[in-house]
């Protein structure tokens, strides 16, 4: 939305929209890495719903998002329910959804006792379980190749770059001497962005699981390097619960830590290039996280990282 529409301007547009003869309240949410502009929006008897605005040339990626959503109602995932979604002028688009209250699981996690940090993690991986089980299309090209083919650009990049991370040659050479490992991994709905930032609790208890807006298509383990970058970072408990609650309460065979570690190793190249592309601010911030992963992971020797094996002590 651009900055020439004023909030007033877009609630006359959104109450137009929705045939609302009431005024509504509308309530900026400034969290997140998104374009899109979102809002908290209080309707007198109907109550609060999720609105979002984008550029209208997002439409198309906006419906698919619309249609995916409609998608997890049907699987029962705990998820905000897609209300409406069209242009709101000549230049913007808009999404509604309902709202779910609650609270960032990002802040709320470090202040919970351990069991109930492992707990909320269980929810949590049972939650993703459930997302992958959405159908998507086959795609043209295979989940290794498009894989593959997006990791040597970034490796590309990453050597342009004025920031490395220590010991890169080992990390850069343990994913090209694996990358076979990829090949014939299922190729599956993906949120995308899958950790407790885009995670709701209300009343100790995972409310749901929000912002889809960066779904994608891949392997399923590919869902969980989060945990190593962030999740772990904020709470080892729910960081192991998730895992554990994924795959019905057993452990993960040793070809998932393999695939986990091969892509956590990838993602440790792409997010040099992307946090001083899109947030060089905090750069220093994610070389900390990255040099974390990497001493977890004891430059990927180790698949297991460091942080799980913690729950066996």
């Amino acid at each position: 939305m651009g900055q020439k529409m004023t909030y007033d301007a877009l609630k006359e547009k959104l109450r137009n929209i929705l045939n609302l003869q009431q005024a509504m309240e509308l309530q900026p949410i400034m969290e997140g890495y998104s374009s899109d502009l979102k809002f908290k929006v209080k309707i007198p008897g109907r109550g609060d719903f999720l609105l979002r605005t984008f550029d209208l040339s997002q439409e198309p990626l906006k419906r698919n998002e619309y249609q995916c959503m409609a998608g997890m109602q049907e699987l029962g995932v705990r998820c905000p329910l897609p209300v409406g979604l069209g242009p709101l002028d000549e230049e913007n688009g808009y999404m509604l959804l309902s709202y779910i209250e609650g609270e960032d699981a990002s802040k709320v996690l470090p202040q919970m006792n351990q069991q109930s940090q492992w707990a909320i993690g269980v929810q949590a991986g049972a939650e993703l379980r459930k997302i992958h089980q959405f159908q998507v299309e086959d795609q043209a090209e295979s989940w290794y190749i498009r894989k593959s083919k997006k990791h040597k650009r970034y490796v590309e990049k990453y050597r342009q770059c004025n920031v490395k991370m220590e010991h890169d040659q080992h990390v850069l050479a343990f994913i090209e001497e694996n990358l076979d490992w990829m090949k014939h991994q299922p190729d599956g709905f993906q949120h995308d962005d899958f950790h407790p930032g885009n995670l709701v609790i209300k009343d100790d208890k995972l409310a749901g699981v929000i912002d889809f807006n960066r779904f994608d298509q891949g392997d399923p383990v590919h869902e969980f390097l989060k945990l190593g970058l962030f999740a772990s970072e904020t709470s080892i408990p729910y960081s192991i619960g998730q895992i554990q609650g994924y795959f019905g309460g057993n452990e993960p065979d040793e070809q998932f830590w393999r695939l986990y570690s091969l892509y956590t190793a990838m993602a440790l190249v792409s997010s040099v290039v992307w946090i001083q592309q899109v947030k060089p601010e905090e750069t220093n911030d994610m070389m900390d996280k990255i040099e974390r992963v990497r001493e977890d992971h004891d430059d990927f020797r180790r698949f297991v990282p460091r942080w799980y094996n913690l729950k066996n002590q």
